[in-house]
């Protein structure tokens, strides 16, 4: 499995449900308008697969272009286009994570690895963890909760400190948080979180709800 989802297995059908199931921001609500036969249009212009519509959505030019061929309005299409591109998590900087020690950024980086996706691709398994804790000083226990932060942050809105939290109580992987139980796995972080321990503010149960939806394709 990549880091990211892989656009030319899902098809377009795909895409319409995981829109419909979702629970929609208020700004993104109306992208349930006729979506149906919107999508429908779309793949009537030849489009099958997300990576097809990335593509056609990638820029202003062949945006416009789709909107004239399918006759779907173009502030839907920019909707639709942030909607999808939020599927691509853009991966943390390993700066971002706290737990590493002094050193052990530049140890990692000095071997090509910079951020959340080079270290999920590096730390794939005991075996890579291991070589890679041989080539570059930095402990294998240490590869290995970094590995866990990185599959994490392949979930939709999860931060690299999310992913600090998720794993501290106890939810260490993207399967993990995409089995769990959204009211249990609130109450679990909001306990962590007593006290302001990780940040300031409420966790709220829709959040969650929403989290464990998005995990569930993240491991598909």
């Amino acid at each position: 499995m990549n880091y990211h989802i892989d656009a030319e297995k899902i098809r377009l059908d795909e895409i319409r449900k995981r829109i419909e199931t979702t629970d929609l921001v208020p700004s993104r609500i109306s992208l349930l308008e006729e979506i149906t036969a919107k999508f429908r249009d779309l793949e009537s212009a030849g489009l099958t697969t997300l990576a097809d519509l990335r593509h056609e959505l990638k820029n202003a030019k062949r945006l416009d272009a789709l909107s004239a061929a399918t006759g779907i309005e173009k502030d839907y299409l920019i909707l639709l286009r942030r909607e999808i591109e939020g599927y691509f998590p853009k991966p943390a900087a390993l700066k971002e994570f706290d737990g590493l020690q002094r050193g052990e950024n530049e140890k990692l980086e000095k071997h090509g690895i910079r951020n959340a996706a080079e270290v999920y691709e590096a730390t794939r398994n005991a075996r890579n963890i291991a070589a890679l804790a041989e080539s570059t000083g930095v402990d294998a226990s240490t590869l290995k909760t970094l590995s866990n932060w990185a599959d994490l942050t392949r979930i939709r809105w999860v931060s690299p400190l999310t992913a600090r939290m998720l794993a501290d109580a106890g939810y260490d992987s993207a399967e993990k948080v995409a089995e769990a139980d959204p009211e249990t796995l609130c109450a679990a972080l909001e306990r962590l979180n007593e006290g302001g321990r990780y940040f300031k503010g409420k966790i709220g149960l829709r959040d969650i709800r929403r989290l464990v939806h998005a995990a569930g394709y993240a491991v598909r």
